[in-house]
């Protein structure tokens, strides 16, 4: 027996949907991050490097963990 889930199916489809779009905020923010990080090393600003890995990073494990949270809306 299959057991019910906690969202109706159009329900997760509006969270997907929502999901989606902070992913594509998410990657447009990265995409200026790197713009911006690689215009200030060729400017010959250095110190920019690390707190923009660091940023990056924690966007990635926010994406990760969007997808972590989008795998478990399907069980």
């Amino acid at each position: 027996m299959k057991r019910s889930s906690r969202f109706a199916r159009s329900q997760r489809m509006t969270i997907a949907t929502g999901i989606l779009a902070i992913v594509a905020m998410i990657i447009i923010l990265q995409l200026w991050l790197f713009t911006a990080t690689i215009n200030a090393y060729l400017g010959g600003d250095t110190s920019i490097l690390l707190p923009t890995a660091v940023a990056s990073l924690f966007c990635l494990l926010l994406n990760a963990g969007l997808l972590w949270y989008l795998y478990g809306l399907e069980r």
